[in-house]
Parts: structure tokens; C-alpha cells; sequence
């Protein structure tokens, strides 16, 4: 039986009835649960025709699926209604894919489009970027330093991979959520007086791109959004039908929506519509990989109209972790540096204790818990610092949950090895994209260097896919392309795989003993791949998948596809190989149903691990919690404070004046739109503020995913002259001050 006693505030939000409401909800305020209870109630109160329902819009599948459930709990337990009726959960790019699937002809589209996944995606916008990298020999030397000019393997390699497809990656996606297609932007140079070097190069990627979808008869996700737009405005009826069908509209994680997702809701709910928007613009943590911007929730609760409602009561964590918390918004309020400050990173409401008697209130308080350590460690030594204490506290707390955050895959990559070194029980909820588009996509590389074994560059893919797992470390992805371009550019793949006369490697490695047996290893691996193309196709699947996976959804996906594969060949008799590596092609590109493609992925629920440590990012931290955590990195690289002592990941070793080139192109983009001057390095210097409030952001994030205790530690970074993140430096002073009264 599912009880819900809602506190006073929740109970505000839930007297809503109609209109326009905004709800600013803190950390751990019981939003989700608050929002599902509304939805249920107003499937089972509101005035409703039959062929209507409540439509609830979230971020990402994994909360879509909790939201559905929730929903019909309430419904069938507060209720006793149906479940699965009345309402429809989804996510933004769902609903958008809904929309234009309804009316792909409108949307300038075939009825059998397909979406092209992130992973293919990138596959065309490399294929454009070497493109144009070919034709301008001579782009590099407009931005590299002086000292890189001559740099054969930076021009070749780091430029286009790590410079070129990162700015056109950008340019493309804020011209999407623009609403600009290629030859509008040809328009606007055509228009504009002035040579803007990065616009003129995103345009040609842009434009070629565009060519490569339009040839695999496709989208991309960021299309999704912009063509629903275009369908809702140009067929008005469809519109009115819509509106009809979900005369309210809920919305969870708003403070992550960006223009073209707030205006199609908007049209969506219509002059007179009911629309809840529920956020935390404090956790706003994903501008610097979309166009997401919270100032869209915080100018929406401000318009006329709008309820603006809170919901401040946090029973997640102890009072001190809230004073923390707090300490930390108040202190961004007054932040040293004036640019930042404007901004207001971090904003009211505070974070609240819950009210007395509350079925759900805070964790017993203990200040001693509070461990803000000043030590000046080293990476090593700030990892071995971490994996000591909790091998010291976690015998005594089997019972609670405990992670530990990092602000990167590779680094929680390093930390799992010493817990694994320890012998500390772990979950690693590491990967970016473990999704089941990113595991089918990895095999659908293998199978296809398989079908075509004497192609160089399908071998080169194969060896980035093995390397997966290491690809978020700058220093280590370096590497990585480093090698992947020179398989490329092998003439007899034979020479490396089965050399007679010629060993490739020999040449490649030289002395380097490290190497050499790195790419023997790689080596044995394609060989054991090429000798298993003789087995059946789904033992062919798990010889592969044994060698690429290690976690256990990624390898029940990989067993799944193996399956699947297996019917097809029992269907599709005279099926070979490169059959095979076509239908797992069409699955990676949503062309086929697939039972392990899910709409809703498994949330990760951290008290499923107790008595273990869970490892994960801080951004993958979000909306979860733990009893003990630890922040890691609390450095000005990790955390800047845009001094002029910081440095900055956008901006890469090899570009002249620190120059941050993505931000700089898309300046070049605002300059050609608006007919304005543009002037080179202010954006740079923009992108700094706006990363340092992010980040200051993500800081709060990992600060209010503890419920009792909380460790934070800093290192001095890979080159030794990191210094203590500036906030950090801030809440210590705070919190001594408590510790002193």
C-alpha cells in the first residue's frame, strides 16, 4: 500500500487546480514523488473527456520509468484505478519523436525515417571533419601555437579529432536549437562583411553532415525537438488535437530545458492551457554539453501569471550537510569574483530541515562527520588517502551506502583499481554510454571490420572500441587516437595481424616494450575474432562481447543481441556474415524492435549495494544518495573560479591564446545572426564564467548526495600545480566557524 502524507509545501503544489505553476524544489525535497502524486490526482479528479490524459515530461528514460511507475501506484493504491490509463509518461525527445512520427510529411520527412543514434552521428560528423580537414591542409595554422606549427602528429591528428569535430560538434548543435539550416547560414555569410574563419568551416561540416543523414534517409536527436516545432506551427488543426489530448501538461527537471523543448511545450499547452514546471535551477549541471539553460525556469516563474511555489523541506541529509549546503549558496552569492556573482550560480530557496513529525525526517545530526581535509595530496596520494578510509570505516557500516565521486570516468576508472586492489567490495556505475544503442552499436563495429578484414580503418574502429572504457581521460585519449591513426594508415593489414616477412608492430612500437605488448594483446584479441567468424552467430556475439564488456547490463544487452541474431539466422537461412552485420546495423539505428532496446532504463538504485562503494561521477550522482560520500578533486582545474590562475578543459594545449575555439566559433555564429562585430577571445572569456557557474553547481550536486556523512579531499593535478578549489577554501572557513562556536 503506497502512503503519501505530503508536507505543507508539497501540499501547496498539490492543491494546484490549473494555469501556469512553477516549483523551485531543493535537494531531496520528495519532487518526483510530489509531481507523480499531482499527476494521479488529476487523472482521477480533474474534468476529463475519455479521449484525454495528462501528459508527464521528464529528461531521460530511467525517470520516465520511475514516474510511470509511481503514477500508477498512486492510482491504483490512493485510487484503486486502472494503472496505465488516463496519463502518458515521457521524455521530451520521446514526445518529440511521437509528434513527427505522427506527421513526418509535415516534417519534410519519408514515412520510414529513421533516428540516427549518437554513436552514428559522430561516425558522419568524423567522415565530414576529415572531409574538410583534406580540402583546408592548411587550417591548423589560423589557431595552433606558434611552437605546434611544424607538429606533423598535431596537425594530422589532435587537430581535427580533438579541435575541428569538437567545434563543429557545437556550432551544429546551437544552430539546431536555432532553427538554422545550412544554406540559411551560407545566407548570412553571404550577408556579412567581415571573414569569420571558424563559422566558414562549421558551415561546410554542417552542410555535409546534414548530406550524410539525408543519404541514410535520417535525424539526429537534435532534429527531433526542431522538427516537432515545425509541425506544431505549420498544421494548426494537428496542433488543436494535441492540445486537446493532454489538457495538462507536468514537467519534471525544467531547469535542464532549452529554447526549442520550452517552445514546443509552449505550444503545446496553448493561451489557456495547464502547465507545471517543476526544477532546481541549483542543479543545473549539463549546459556544458547542451543548449540546456536554467535562466528558462527562473524567467518562467517570474512571468505574470505563474503560481511561483517551493519546495524547501529536505529529509535527505543531517543539518550540518544542510548548513553546508546552504553555506555554499550564500558564500556563491557573494563570490569574489564580480562576473560570477552576477550571475548567481547558486540562488534561494535554501535548503530546509524537514518539520517536526515528518514520516520522513533527517538523518540523526553529527557534526564530527563533517571532514573538509586540507591536504595538499598528490593524484596518487589523494586516491590512496580515500581508499584507506573507507577500508577503515566500512567493516563497522555494513548496513549503509557509500560512494565515492569523481569529476571524470577515467579517474573513478583509477579508483575502482584500488578499491579492486584492496580488496573493498565496489560498484562501478562509471560509463557514459552503457546504454543498449552503445553496446549494440560497439559490436556492429567489430562485425563490420569482420565482414571487410582487410580495411584498415574498420580495423582502426575496432581498436577505439576495445579502448572504450579509457576514452574520457584527455591524456589517455591522446594516446588512443594516436594509435587508431596510424592502423589507419596501414597499407596490408595482414603485416600487423598475421606478418610473414614484415611485422607491421615491430616498426610501429620500436623499442617501446610497454606498446608492443599493448598492441600484441590488441592483436591476439582480432585474431581470436577472426578465427571465431567460423562459429555460430551468437557464439561469435559472445566471443566478442567477452573480450569488450564487463558490466553485467552491458553484457545481458550483449547475450540479448546474440540471441536475436540467432533467430534471424533461423528465419533468414541463407544468411552471412555481412547479413549479420547489417541487421545488428538496423538495430543500432532503431530500425528494427529489439527486446533489449528499452524505452525505460533500469534507474541505479544505490540501496541495493549496501555494505559496498558505488563509484560513479558526479553528474551520474544526480537525483541519487548515499549515507557516507566523498567528493574528490576539489581543485581550480575541477572547479575554477575563472582566475587567472585557473585553467579551463575547453581549451586545448595546442591553440594559440588559450583560446576556448568552441565557444569562440559559436560567438562567430551570434556575430553572423545578429550583424554584430565580432571580436576575438571575449567569448573565451565567457565561456570561462559560465563553466566556474556550472561547476560550482556540480560542487552543490556532490555536496547533497550525503545523508550523513561527507568527506571531501583535493589533489594538486597531474603536473603538480593545482591549487584547492576557492569554494572548498570557503566552506572550510564555514564550517570552522561552526566548529569553533
Amino acid at each position: 500500500m503506497t502512503t503519501f502524507k505530503p508536507r505543507p509545501k508539497q501540499q501547496e503544489v498539490l492543491d494546484y487546480t490549473g494555469g501556469l505553476m512553477g516549483v523551485a524544489a531543493v535537494p531531496g525535497s520528495g519532487k518526483t514523488r510530489t509531481l507523480s502524486y499531482l499527476a494521479a490526482r488529476l487523472v482521477a479528479t480533474a474534468p476529463m473527456d475519455e479521449d484525454q490524459e495528462v501528459l508527464v515530461v521528464t529528461l531521460v528514460n530511467s525517470a520516465a520509468g520511475n514516474f510511470a511507475r509511481q503514477v500508477s501506484q498512486f492510482l491504483k493504491d490512493e485510487y484503486e484505478l486502472l494503472p496505465n490509463f488516463g496519463y502518458r509518461v515521457r521524455t521530451l525527445h520521446g514526445l518529440a519523436n511521437d509528434i513527427v512520427r505522427e506527421k513526418p510529411a509535415q516534417a519534410g520527412l519519408s514515412d520510414g525515417f529513421t533516428i540516427i543514434d549518437d554513436r552514428e552521428a559522430a561516425d558522419i560528423l568524423d567522415d565530414a571533419v576529415r572531409s574538410w580537414v583534406s580540402n583546408h591542409p592548411d587550417s591548423a595554422d589560423w589557431y595552433l601555437n606558434e611552437d605546434k606549427l611544424e607538429d606533423e602528429w598535431v596537425r594530422t591528428t589532435r587537430w581535427p579529432d580533438d579541435g575541428v569535430k569538437a567545434i563543429a560538434a557545437s556550432f551544429i548543435k546551437q544552430a539546431k536549437n536555432l532553427e538554422l539550416t545550412p544554406e540559411g547560414i551560407a545566407a548570412y555569410l553571404d550577408a556579412y562583411n567581415e571573414w569569420l574563419p571558424l563559422a566558414e568551416m562549421c558551415y561546410e561540416i554542417y552542410k555535409d553532415y546534414e548530406h550524410g543523414l539525408r543519404y541514410r534517409g535520417g535525424v539526429d536527436f537534435q532534429d527531433l525537438i526542431r522538427l516537432a516545432l515545425k509541425v506544431l506551427r505549420d498544421d494548426a488543426t494537428f496542433l488543436a488535437r494535441l492540445q486537446h489530448r493532454w489538457p495538462y501538461i507536468l514537467e519534471d527537471e525544467a531547469q535542464d530545458s532549452n529554447a526549442l523543448q520550452e517552445q514546443t511545450l509552449r505550444m503545446l499547452v496553448g493561451d489557456n492551457g495547464n502547465w507545471v514546471r517543476v526544477g532546481d535551477p541549483n542543479q543545473a549541471i549539463y549546459e556544458s554539453f547542451t543548449t540546456a539553460n536554467p535562466e528558462f525556469l527562473r524567467n518562467f516563474m517570474r512571468e505574470p501569471g505563474v503560481q511561483a511555489r517551493e519546495l524547501p523541506n529536505s529529509g535527505r541529509s543531517t543539518r550540518s550537510i544542510i548548513y553546508l549546503a546552504n553555506g555554499l549558496i550564500k558564500w556563491s552569492l557573494q563570490h569574489p569574483n564580480l562576473a560570477i556573482r552576477e550571475r548567481k550560480p547558486l540562488d534561494r530557496p535554501l535548503i530546509e530541515p524537514t518539520p517536526s513529525g515528518d514520516p520522513q525526517g533527517n538523518p540523526p545530526d553529527d557534526p564530527t562527520q563533517i571532514h573538509l581535509r586540507y591536504e595538499r595530496f598528490s593524484p596518487d596520494q589523494e586516491r590512496d588517502a580515500v581508499v584507506r578510509s573507507i577500508g577503515q570505516w566500512l567493516p563497522q557500516h555494513k548496513d549503509w551506502t557509500c560512494a565515492v565521486l569523481v569529476p571524470m570516468n577515467t579517474s573513478g576508472a583509477k579508483v575502482v583499481g584500488a578499491l579492486r586492489e584492496a580488496g573493498i567490495d565496489y560498484v562501478e556505475n562509471l560509463h557514459t554510454t552503457t546504454s543498449t544503442r552503445a553496446v549494440i552499436g560497439t559490436l556492429t563495429y567489430v562485425l563490420n571490420y569482420l565482414r571487410t578484414p582487410k580495411e584498415a580503418k574498420a580495423l582502426a574502429n575496432c581498436y577505439r572500441v576495445w579502448r572504450r572504457d579509457d576514452r574520457d581521460d584527455p591524456e589517455v585519449a591522446d594516446a588512443i587516437a594516436q594509435i587508431a591513426a596510424a592502423i589507419r594508415k596501414i597499407d596490408h593489414v595482414e603485416d600487423f595481424l598475421w606478418p610473414r616477412l614484415v611485422d607491421w608492430l615491430d616498426d610501429f612500437a620500436g623499442d617501446n616494450p610497454t606498446l608492443h605488448a599493448h598492441l600484441s594483446e590488441f592483436r591476439q584479441i582480432v585474431r581470436r575474432w577472426q578465427q571465431a567468424v567460423a562459429l555460430p552467430i551468437d557464439q561469435l556475439i559472445l566471443t566478442i562481447a567477452a573480450d569488450l564488456f564487463t558490466l553485467e547490463n552491458e553484457i545481458a544487452t550483449a547475450y540479448s543481441a546474440a540471441l536475436h541474431l540467432r533467430r534471424y539466422g533461423e528465419t533468414h537461412t541463407h544468411a552471412q556474415l555481412p547479413d549479420f552485420a547489417l541487421e545488428l546495423e538496423a538495430i543500432a539505428r532503431n530500425q528494427r524492435k529489439f527486446a533489449g532496446v528499452s524505452d525505460e532504463e533500469t534507474a541505479f538504485d544505490p540501496d541495493a549495494h549496501k555494505g559496498k562503494v558505488t563509484v560513479t561521477t558526479m553528474h551520474k550522482a544526480k537525483g541519487l544518495e548515499w549515507d557516507r560520500v566523498y567528493l574528490m578533486s576539489v581543485n581550480n582545474y575541477d572547479f575554477p573560479s575563472a582566475e587567472s590562475f585557473d585553467s579551463f578543459r575547453g581549451e586545448k594545449w595546442f591553440v594559440r591564446d588559450n583560446l576556448n575555439l568552441e565557444a569562440e566559433a559559436l560567438a562567430q555564429l551570434d556575430a553572423l545572426i545578429n550583424g554584430e562585430e565580432y571580436i576575438e577571445g571575449l567569448a573565451t572569456q565567457e565561456s570561462r564564467i559560465e563553466y566556474a557557474t556550472e561547476r560550482l553547481r556540480l560542487l552543490y550536486v556532490g555536496i547533497t548526495r550525503a545523508r550523513r556523512e561527507l568527506v571531501i579531499t583535493w589533489n594538486n593535478g597531474r603536473k603538480g600545480d593545482q591549487q584547492e578549489a576557492v569554494a572548498l577554501s570557503a566552506l572550510r572557513a564555514i564550517w570552522e566557524e561552526v566548529v569553533s562556536s
